[in-house]
């Protein structure tokens, strides 16, 4: 059993973060004008995805009573990169360096007997009835829940790992789980091979920043609650499972508690995932569910398949953590971004202050087994935009030659959900859309008008709409 961790590892700040309460974080949405309250009644199979939908990027839902439930359900809490910032107190320009610092020094938890989450338990469980779980996707294969955080336990060494994966209601107490060759699948394979089943528990609704770091891309047992510690700027309260030994965020809405089952699996999917495609039915792991426990009057946070939310709250926190990949071997690096054109996955841009011929094409590589999602990277230099997909198409465009600037690599494991691939094996591809050092200085220098950036713009021109024939004429007979 791992250790029990007390508060005594950091001091308390006068002042959290508005994204460390979700309650707090609905308030500041609502206050800022980028929450929506959607009437009660909206249909829990493919109504609330469609008004999420539409809403996604310019503010959050709010669904009161959908199809006739009582608990409420959000979605599109963190639909933009300038939400994250807010969320954790920084500036946008300071979310990468901000999320590398809680990866780097994170803090352990605080196990506290005072649990919201645990305030209402239900012991005979029906998944349906007791939660407003939706269906978003037209050829999904029924209700799944999206954005609950799945808690799992080394057998080993009893450190935790958190993450987030398609769960499939399959039966009042069964869940069906995508679990791709990750932390939790490798915990799964260990418990097994001894014909044992593995302790989980599924979070659904907590705070942006425990939500976010539940993403970092880690090595394994980094128990990733101890990032959202660092977040914070506190140690995360957690509270031990009624029914196993997994610690929860004590402040959680609701808490699934069950069990991965040894020796099974049964059909799940499809389901419409993140790269805008179904992913394919198949026989996959089953969660079997113990019990389910709830604040008094909890919120069920969705995240709709292949929206805003599902996109960035992957890649930012990837981009953070390949940035200190990166940097590590790497030091020209200077930012990273992943592209919403390659779902916030597969195509990762680098931006270097170049020092030597041959550096980008080891920074393709160092990039390409930074992640096996990581499909396709361009590496371009300082003065290119990688948050501006046209400056680096631009870059493609004017500094890439395919038979000197290219690098290719058949048969690596990239991600299972790409169409593309074979099973997720497939090709990946980089690209060095640097300046050659050797150059002359004026081949490649860019065109620019003095004094443009300058310009008040106010101060010289006419407002839009202007009568552009009278000002003209007073112009001419001044």
């Amino acid at each position: 059993m791992p250790p029990m961790h007390s508060s005594s590892a950091a001091s308390t700040p006068t002042a959290l973060p508005v994204g460390a309460s979700l309650r707090g974080w609905l308030d500041h949405l609502q206050q800022t004008q980028r929450l929506s309250v959607i009437r009660p009644g909206t249909d829990l199979r493919f109504g609330v995805a469609a008004i999420a939908n539409r809403l996604d990027g310019q503010s959050a839902s709010l669904f009161l009573q959908p199809g006739g439930h009582d608990i409420p359900v959000i979605s599109g809490l963190l639909s933009d990169r300038q939400w994250m910032a807010e969320a954790m107190g920084v500036e946008p320009s300071q979310v990468l360096a901000r999320f590398e610092h809680a990866s780097l020094e994170p803090l352990p938890w605080a196990l506290t007997d005072d649990a919201p989450c645990q305030q209402v338990v239900h012991r005979d469980v029906d998944l349906l009835t007791q939660l407003p779980i939706p269906t978003h996707n037209e050829h999904d294969s029924g209700a799944y829940i999206t954005a609950g955080l799945l808690i799992t336990r080394n057998p080993r060494t009893g450190v935790q790992n958190v993450s987030i994966h398609r769960l499939q209601v399959s039966g009042p107490n069964r869940l069906g789980a995508l679990l791709l060759p990750r932390h939790a699948l490798a915990f799964f394979q260990e418990t097994e091979r001894e014909n044992e089943d593995l302790e989980v528990a599924v979070v659904i609704g907590c705070d942006p920043l425990t939500l976010m770091a539940s993403q970092a891309i880690v090595p394994i047992d980094h128990d990733e609650l101890e990032i959202a510690g660092a977040l914070h700027g506190r140690p995360l309260p957690v509270a031990k499972c009624l029914t196993n030994r997994i610690r929860v965020p004590a402040e959680a809405e609701i808490v699934i508690e069950g069990r991965l089952l040894a020796n099974t699996r049964e059909q799940e999917g499809p389901f419409g995932e993140f790269p805008q495609y179904y992913g394919e039915r198949a026989e996959r792991h089953v969660i079997e569910v113990d019990a389910v426990t709830h604040r008094q009057a909890p919120m069920f946070h969705t995240i709709v398949g292949g929206g805003l939310e599902h996109l960035l709250l992957g890649g930012i926190p990837r981009e953070a953590t390949m940035l200190a990949h990166l940097r590590r071997s790497f030091p020209s690096v200077r930012d990273v971004h992943l592209a919403r054109g390659g779902v916030c996955r597969y195509h990762l841009y680098v931006q270097i202050d170049k020092r030597s011929e041959g550096e980008a094409k080891n920074i393709i590589l160092g990039a390409l087994g930074g992640h096996y999602d990581i499909k396709h990277v361009v590496v371009v230099d300082t003065d290119v935009d990688i948050h501006d997909p046209t400056e680096v198409e631009w870059a493609v465009a004017t500094r890439f030659q395919a038979d000197r600037d290219l690098v290719l690599i058949h048969e690596s494991q990239g991600s299972k959900l790409d169409p593309s691939t074979r099973d997720g094996v497939g090709s990946k591809m980089g690209f060095d859309a640097t300046v050659p050092l050797s150059a002359p200085p004026m081949r490649f220098k860019r065109i620019r008008v003095p004094g443009e950036a300058e310009v008040d713009l106010t101060a010289v021109a006419q407002p839009a709409g202007a009568d552009w024939q009278h000002l003209f004429g007073q112009s001419h007979n001044g």
